[in-house]
């Protein structure tokens, strides 16, 4: 499909998008660079304000880029638009962009008439789609009645309507239930295996750790971090964090023995519950079982009410990167 077979699915090349208010002028992508190779889930990354969603608008042709290039399956967003168009599909979910008032079937027919999808192709397209989503049981009721996970999955729908190569998603699980969330997950990760090209952006970086093989972080503008999944999750510092609750009183204790365990960066106490129990944490740079051996060796006779170990999530690289910045 598209003009140049080893094209990116995605490519950006010094792309810069500039808004003057008055004696304003702010820099919302600044020479922005990379690309996405076909069939690879990326995400983008950035605090509130940071440029995603002006570069997503610029991806889907909604937004003139200031100066340089961006391209779609080798196609120039700005001199090829609807090449672009045929290739891609953004998908912004939440309450918006569907037309309750008719059903989902309803729905997806319009949104593939409008993609250019002929009326025999979609006949046998959007019963497909709506089968693919779980809406098929659903597909004659009005969209009205929908839950949130229903119109987010919809929405997954009329984007794939056009057979797009490219699938641009925001914030694809925004609101909805964790049982909505993993399906609408499994959906995606079905999609990315069957070879679609996904650039995802999203504040909940369990989408991201599920999804996504490698981030890309955008800071007022610039794109500052690019790198695999793992190498982001390393950015914490340590691989695994282990929260010890004992009794009133004893936390200094467990601190102060805990940092004579080797491989513990971090020894903090983190308050008292309302049982006036004690929990601290403890920081682990290289996460190896036996270090509960040794750890409950170093607790002898500290009266300890539970343990928990839990890997270095991507919300600490993410804090750590931004700076604690608000989301």
């Amino acid at each position: 499909m598209s003009n140049v077979a080893t094209s990116p699915a995605i490519e950006l090349c010094g792309l810069t998008r500039i808004f003057a208010a008055g004696s304003d002028v702010v820099r919302a992508l600044d020479d922005v660079t990379f690309s996405v190779a076909p069939g690879e889930c990326v995400a983008l990354l950035g605090v509130n304000g940071a440029g995603k969603t002006t570069l997503t608008k610029v991806l889907s042709t909604l937004l003139l880029p200031t100066s340089g290039k961006a391209r779609i399956a080798g196609f120039d967003v700005v001199e090829q638009p609807r090449e672009v168009r045929a290739r891609l599909a953004a998908v912004f979910g939440g309450e918006r962009g569907l037309y309750s008032m008719l059903t989902a079937r309803e729905n997806l027919e319009y949104f593939g008439m409008l993609a250019g999808v002929g009326r025999r192709d979609l006949r046998l397209r959007v019963p497909e789609l709506l089968a693919e989503v779980g809406l098929d049981d659903a597909a004659d009721r009005r969209v009205e009645g929908y839950s949130k996970g229903m119109k987010q999955r919809l929405h997954i729908a009329a984007g794939l309507v056009g057979d797009p190569e490219v699938l641009l998603l925001d914030e694809p699980t925004v609101g909805l239930d964790p049982t909505e969330a993993d399906r609408l997950r499994g959906k995606i990760a079905q999609l990315v295996d069957g070879g679609m090209t996904v650039l995802l952006t999203s504040h909940y970086l369990l989408d991201v750790e599920r999804l996504a093989a490698r981030v890309l972080l955008i800071d007022h503008g610039r794109l500052t971090h690019d790198m695999s999944l793992r190498a982001f999750a390393a950015v914490a510092g340590y691989e695994a964090a282990v929260i010890v609750s004992v009794g009133e009183g004893a936390a200094d204790v467990v601190v102060r023995r805990a940092r004579e365990v080797g491989g513990i960066v971090v020894a903090k106490i983190d308050g008292t519950d309302g049982d006036g129990n004690d929990h601290v944490t403890l920081l682990v740079e290289r996460w190896q079982p036996e270090l509960l051996v040794v750890l409950g060796q170093a607790l002898t006779a500290v009266p300890v009410l539970d343990i928990q170990v839990r890997a270095a999530g991507l919300e600490e690289a993410f804090a750590v990167l931004t700076k604690g910045q608000s989301v």
